[in-house]
């Protein structure tokens, strides 16, 4: 359905994530996968949701000058907000360790920026989830990280594996933003730029 509206639209993808690949491949949605590195670093002022906004944001510049007329370039990032701290994606085993600890036994937020850019116009959104943990022993904090290596995950863990079935004790908003993409959103947005375009 979406797919047809957009026919006149070619969609990039900037993201590496399989979950956010197979989010659009959900959508019914045709894209491409188009990857430039971005060294993720933003200033120490930001606080919240100004982090992953300028995250997304960020790793759309190095795109803006080859963007066609009718190209439509997506960036996301996302975020775990615990005790005024942002915390990304842990260097080591070591790093995630304490980073699962910080979030035993607490609500945190799980936020995610969606940049979309085109020739024209840029649009950032983002959307908060509140995702709450049982108090975590060492020893399921330890079996998660040697078992499902959760390197390449903000907040040192994936929602959707071992730790939340069995950690996790309650959700505020879309499970989906915590994987990765606010897809109700994306969604919104994508009929409204072809409606528009």
């Amino acid at each position: 359905m979406l797919n047809e509206k957009l026919k006149k639209h070619r969609i990039i993808l900037a993201s590496g994530s399989p979950r956010r690949q197979e989010f659009f491949k959900n959508l019914g949605l045709d894209f491409e996968i188009q990857l430039k590195p971005v060294k993720e670093e933003y200033p120490p002022r930001l606080t919240h949701f100004e982090i992953s906004n300028y995250l997304a944001q960020l790793k759309a510049l190095p795109f803006k000058k080859q963007l066609l007329p009718n190209d439509i370039l997506i960036t996301s990032d996302t975020i775990v907000w615990n005790d005024d701290t942002a915390l990304g994606k842990p260097c080591d085993a070591d790093e995630a360790f304490r980073i699962l600890k910080s979030l035993s036994n607490q609500t945190h937020e799980v936020i995610t920026s969606v940049c979309f850019t085109t020739t024209n116009f840029e649009k950032t959104l983002y959307d908060i989830t509140k995702v709450t943990f049982k108090e975590l022993s060492d020893e399921e904090i330890l079996f998660y990280i040697k078992t499902y290596k959760p390197f390449d995950k903000a907040g040192a863990y994936g929602i959707q594996e071992w730790i939340g079935q069995i950690g996790v004790t309650k959700i505020e908003g879309s499970y989906f933003n915590v994987m990765g993409l606010p897809v109700h959103l994306v969604y919104k947005t994508l009929n409204t730029i072809a409606e528009t375009t």
